[in-house]
């Protein structure tokens, strides 16, 4: 996510923040516009989507979202009274956690609930985590599409395999997924893609989205060799573009173990459960919200 885009993002959910009595909280219909959402019933569900994510986690619902009233001016003068909700800095992350993850104000929220600082650099680096970890999802996702299809086509696992193996060698400049292993210091027994820059882990993935597409597309497409030679030819398509762009994906060094990374992610998320404050308030009204 571009620099510029993440400033105005961190300024425009910082100004929504309300703080008494050192417990930090948002109002969901602030949080709803922050995501971009445009119906309030829509954005309902997400919350409750999020409450039972907050139950599953063994985490009292509760103590990050209490029923709350609001009253807004009209457009054409008077005031309203509205239902919403006062929700925590992990009921807002959970919120965000199930959001419509098209959406990009999803990828700055998820990092800006979970990282309880307000420096911006700190956001960037995990919204790049984050963005890093949801390439390596899909880049699974496609290629367990793409094995199905192989499959049906007449290709089986081992030459699922060697269809990958190849594929990986074109997008590398002649590089094979061992002599990258031993390239990026990477281990025999772990996933290349584990170590790999979410800009090569995208590539990968849409190499293989071109692939599934094509043999979807052409029925008559099937055997190994002459998938092979489909997927061989998506994947130099692919890294023409990124040469192009002055991109070469064998140059690009190893990022952090993505298992790594996935754990950090899983201990800060279980440390903002224990440490946000509760906002229940047993029906009794909230102090005056400050900035």
């Amino acid at each position: 996510m571009d620099k510029e885009i993440i400033g105005l993002y961190l300024e425009k959910f910082n100004e929504r923040a309300y703080r008494t009595d050192e417990i930090e909280f948002w109002f969901a219909r602030d949080l709803q516009e922050l995501l971009g959402y445009k119906e309030w019933r829509n954005f309902e569900k997400v919350i409750g989507r999020a409450k039972v994510a907050c139950r599953k986690a063994g985490v009292n619902a509760d103590d990050h979202f209490a029923a709350s009233t609001r009253t807004v001016e009209m457009p054409k003068g008077g005031t309203k009274e509205i239902d919403d909700i006062i929700m925590s800095r992990y009921g807002c992350y959970l919120a965000a956690q199930n959001g419509d993850p098209a959406k990009e104000a999803i990828a700055f929220a998820m990092s800006y609930f979970a990282v309880q600082t307000r420096k911006q650099e700190i956001l960037q680096k995990r919204i790049d985590d984050w963005e890093r970890l949801r390439a390596r999802d899909k880049l699974s996702y496609s290629e367990k599409v793409l094995s199905g299809v192989m499959y049906e086509r007449g290709v089986d696992h081992r030459g699922f395999a060697a269809v990958r193996s190849r594929g990986d060698q074109a997008l590398f400049g002649g590089h094979s997924t061992e002599e990258m292993k031993a390239r990026l210091g990477v281990s025999p027994n772990r996933a290349l893609a584990d170590f790999l820059p979410t800009i090569t882990i995208k590539a990968k993935d849409f190499a293989n989205e071109i692939t599934i597409f094509n043999m979807r597309k052409d029925r008559g497409l099937s055997g190994q060799v002459h998938v092979e030679h489909e997927h061989v030819k998506n994947n130099e398509d692919v890294r023409r573009v990124l040469i192009k762009r002055g991109i070469k994906p064998e140059d690009l060094p190893p990022e952090d173990d993505l298992r790594k990374l996935e754990r950090r992610v899983k201990a800060d998320n279980k440390r903002l459960a224990k440490d946000t404050k509760k906002i229940r308030h047993g029906g009794k009204e909230m102090p005056d919200p400050e900035f």
